[in-house]
């Protein structure tokens, strides 16, 4: 999981699209983490911000697409100032391809593409 900026979404997906790391959600978050406190001026009175836009990226790879996954997300989400995000890396027990009924491994790998021929892919 990844937490970015909301203007860095589509810079990680495209980062994640070049390291070929398929199955992404993607979800509006609010939070706060190292940022200093927020404080913002409307109409001439001084706001206390509290939290902060993000987006937060789920994805889930088999072993060898995780540490292109942490590049891929530090790539396209870094500017280098505080509040770029956090990546957290979870262990999965158990992974389920609902249409496949495929399990663990086979089931965030990405599938054979079909009709390969004329470059459609079929992922679930």
């Amino acid at each position: 999981m990844g937490i970015v900026r909301p203007e860095k979404a589509n810079d990680v997906l495209e980062a994640l699209y070049r390291a070929h790391v398929q199955g992404v959600s993607m979800s509006k978050v609010q939070g706060h983490g190292g940022e200093l406190d927020r404080v913002e001026t409307y109409r001439g009175t001084t706001v206390r911000m509290g939290l902060a836009e993000k987006v937060r990226f789920e994805i889930a790879v088999s072993e060898e697409y995780v540490q292109a996954a942490i590049d891929a997300l530090c790539e396209g989400g870094r500017t280098g100032d505080v509040g770029d995000g956090k990546i957290f890396v979870h262990s999965l027990d158990q992974v389920i391809r609902i249409r496949t009924g495929e399990t663990d491994h086979a089931a965030v790998t990405p599938v054979t593409p079909i009709g390969a021929a004329s470059g459609d892919r079929r992922d679930d």
